[in-house]
């Protein structure tokens, strides 16, 4: 074999090394990072599936259930008649609006004690930005009340 020929070869070679290196990284990373949506019902019908993938569950925090210990966060989330008891010992502090009848997404896993595990968790309050009832709209901007006024109210005064 001439010098060029095993020139060739071993860049090849060491091409081929690094792209596969890459490869295994970048699939080994996706799998890491996925995590499967499930209902609380979905989750106690998986099996021994539960205690084995990264999921994300959500429902809403039972009022009175909120039980903070230093960094974790124990509480009971629920969706329709089912609960879940979930505790969170993430690296953040639980969101602002992570509150009593909150909407709540955990993300982590299910452990065979039972209790979901979090290590992400996501809220949002539904009632914050709901209208209030019997409250009116807000006059939509742009009108200013001369626009707003009948045309027999908004006649010249001038005779």
């Amino acid at each position: 074999m001439s010098s060029e020929t095993s020139r060739y070869l071993k860049f090849g070679g060491v091409t081929a090394i690094i792209l596969l290196s890459l490869g295994f990284l970048a699939y080994t990373g996706v799998q890491d990072s996925k995590s499967y949506y499930v209902t609380i019902k979905e989750l106690n019908g998986m099996g021994n599936d539960a205690y084995s993938k990264r999921l994300r569950v959500a429902g809403n925090v039972v009022p009175g259930s909120i039980k903070r210990s230093g960094t974790r966060v124990d509480f009971m989330l629920k969706e329709n008649d089912l609960m879940l008891p979930v505790s969170y010992t993430g690296t953040e502090a639980p969101p602002d609006t992570f509150k009593d009848d909150s909407q709540a997404l955990a993300d982590g896993s299910f452990g065979r004690d039972g209790v979901f595990h979090a290590k992400q968790l996501q809220a949002k309050c539904a009632s914050k930005y709901a209208t209030k009832p019997g409250a009116t709209p807000a006059a939509e901007p742009g009108k200013g009340m001369s626009q707003n006024q009948s045309p027999a109210s908004s006649g010249s005064m001038s005779n």
